[in-house]
């Protein structure tokens, strides 16, 4: 009696999901999976403050993001990199929030790119599309921050996992 039961939840749940998947729509969309993690991004003073100046100071970070699309196993890397103020004339920016700040940019440039993708979608142009979508939304989410297509030579290179189309 109990087998029975249990076998009919799972011919319920299973007929269920069945339908759900038929609601989910075209199989060339894309999905993304990947995100970065504010501690994961390295900062590394290449300027350091002047006493009595608002505004200086500057910390740079080296980014590598691998892209990669999860049915022919096709990846490239996306390299760039980020800077920050040490100060601003609002007040000092810790490392924290500038990681913060780089983490949930590239997060959202990422997410918005690469979701508009499709299974045809050059990586190289994916990677080009993420670097201008940056520029603009990096160096407008913090005065002073700018967004670099070539790393600071001081700066250690980051590679974070796939980010999976």
């Amino acid at each position: 009696m109990a087998a029975q039961a249990a076998r009919r939840r799972w011919l319920q749940v299973a007929a269920v999901l069945s339908l759900c998947a038929a609601c989910v729509g075209p199989t060339d969309r894309t999905f993304v999976t990947g995100r970065i993690l504010p501690r994961q991004i390295r900062f590394v003073t290449i300027l350091e403050e002047t006493p009595g100046d608002e505004a200086g100071g500057q910390r740079s970070a080296c980014i590598h993001i691998r892209i990669s699309r999860a049915n022919t196993g096709e990846s490239i890397l996306c390299r760039f990199g980020v800077d920050t103020p040490l100060r601003t004339r609002e007040g000092p920016i810790s490392t924290a929030l500038a990681q913060r700040i780089a983490a949930d940019r590239i997060n959202e440039a990422t997410q918005r790119i690469f979701s508009a993708a499709t299974l045809e979608s050059p990586l190289g142009m994916l990677c080009e599309s993420l670097k201008v979508t940056l520029r603009t939304s990096f160096e407008a989410s913090l005065a002073g921050a700018r967004f670099r297509t070539r790393c600071d030579a001081r700066t250690t290179p980051v590679e974070f996992g796939d980010f999976i189309l």
